[in-house]
């Protein structure tokens, strides 16, 4: 049987394979910034709830923008060898059209290293919140989501300043 604790699976690797967090003790902060995409398609009836604030949930754009905050400063909890990195900024947008939301999330911090796996585990949340909110009116009569989707998950830009606080 496995060793049950997820940190000394870590240290040590699972059976050979080796697994460890990259030294970044040398590096010096930086200004860092990153954004990050995506999209889920949606019913146009759907959308239109969330534009009247029609969903029974409540505000799924509100809740979706705090998902997408809390995910990005809890990035190292779910995604095992990212660092921690004291983040400074986050910005949430939503673009709305007939049958698709876009998601944006733009991450700021000053650290030894890049912020875009923050921005792409916002992007991430904020989009998982939207069909958590709205699966209600998503579902078809057998209780499947046959034009739900979630995609276009990327990293539009990162960048690196100088060194210390720009």
């Amino acid at each position: 049987m496995g060793d049950p604790d997820p940190l000394r699976v870590l240290q040590k690797g699972v059976e050979g394979m080796s697994v460890k967090m990259i030294d970044i003790s040398s590096k010096d902060p930086v200004s860092r910034e990153a954004s990050a995409t995506g999209t889920i398609q949606l019913k146009e009836s759907t959308v239109e709830r969330i534009k009247s604030n029609g969903v029974e949930k409540g505000d799924v754009l509100a809740v979706a923008r705090v998902a997408a905050v809390q995910a990005v400063k809890r990035t190292p909890d779910t995604i095992p060898l990212c660092h921690q990195i004291p983040i400074e900024h986050v910005s949430v947008d939503f673009e709305i059209s007939a049958s698709l939301l876009r998601a944006t999330v733009k991450v700021k911090a000053c650290a030894k290293t890049g912020v875009e796996m923050e921005a792409l585990a916002g992007v991430s949340a904020a989009l998982l919140t939207v069909w958590d909110m709205t699966k209600k009116y998503e579902k078809d009569e057998a209780g499947q989501y046959p034009s739900t989707a979630i995609g276009e998950i990327r990293v539009l830009e990162k960048r690196k300043g100088a060194r210390g606080r720009t």
